[in-house]
C-alpha cells in the first residue's frame, strides 16, 4: 500500500463530532480507526517509518490520545516510552510547563529522569491542531534534558498553523486536513 493510500483510508475512518466539546468544536474522533486492526497496525507502521534513520531513544506521548499512539510506535521503533501527563498525575518528581490555551492555560508534566541526555526523543500526538500543547511538550522534553528530534501526528489540522509553533522542529503526519 502507497503512502497516499495509507493516508486516504485512515482519513476516511476519522468520524468529526460537532459541537464536541464545547459548541463550535468539531472533535476528531479517531476510535473508529483504532477499531480497525490492520489499518491501526498500518498507521503505526506508517507514523514510525520517517524516524526510523533518527535513531530514537525515546518515544513521547501526550495524554491520552496520544499515549494509544506513542506507545506501539516506541516498540516499532525500539525506544523507550515516556509519559507527557496533566499536573499532578505522575507519581515521582517532574518538571512542568504551563501553556496558554484558547480559552485559559494548562500544565503539562513529565518525570525529571525521563530523558537524560543524549535521549533522542519523539514527540508523539494524535492531531496538530494550533500548536500549543506540543510546543510545550517539546520545551518540557528539552527541560529536562532530551533533544526533541521530531514531532508525528496522526492528523494535522494545516488550517490552524500549529506547525508554526514548532519551527525547528521536524514535523511529519499521516492524514492532513
Amino acid at each position: 500500500m502507497t503512502a497516499a493510500d495509507l493516508s486516504a483510508r485512515a482519513a476516511a475512518s476519522v468520524r468529526d463530532v460537532p459541537d464536541f466539546p464545547r459548541p463550535g468544536i468539531v472533535f476528531k474522533d479517531i476510535t473508529p480507526l483504532l477499531q480497525d486492526a490492520a489499518l491501526f497496525r498500518e498507521c503505526i507502521e506508517g507514523m514510525a517509518a520517517p524516524w526510523r534513520s533518527e535513531r530514537v531513544t525515546h518515544v513521547a506521548g501526550i495524554e491520552s490520545r496520544g499515549f494509544i499512539l506513542s506507545a506501539p510506535i516506541a516498540i516499532t521503533l525500539g525506544a523507550g516510552f515516556i509519559p507527557i501527563r496533566k499536573a499532578g498525575k505522575l507519581p515521582y518528581a517532574t518538571q512542568g510547563r504551563d501553556y496558554a490555551l484558547e480559552y485559559g492555560t494548562d500544565r503539562l508534566e513529565m518525570h525529571v529522569d525521563a530523558c537524560p541526555p543524549p535521549a533522542r526523543v519523539l514527540l508523539v500526538d494524535d492531531v496538530l491542531a494550533t500548536g500549543g500543547t506540543a510546543a510545550a511538550a517539546c520545551a518540557l522534553i528539552e527541560q529536562v534534558g532530551g533533544r526533541t528530534v521530531g514531532c508525528a501526528f496522526l492528523l494535522r489540522l494545516g488550517f490552524l498553523h500549529g506547525d508554526q509553533r514548532l519551527a525547528g522542529y521536524p514535523i511529519q503526519s499521516l492524514i492532513e486536513a
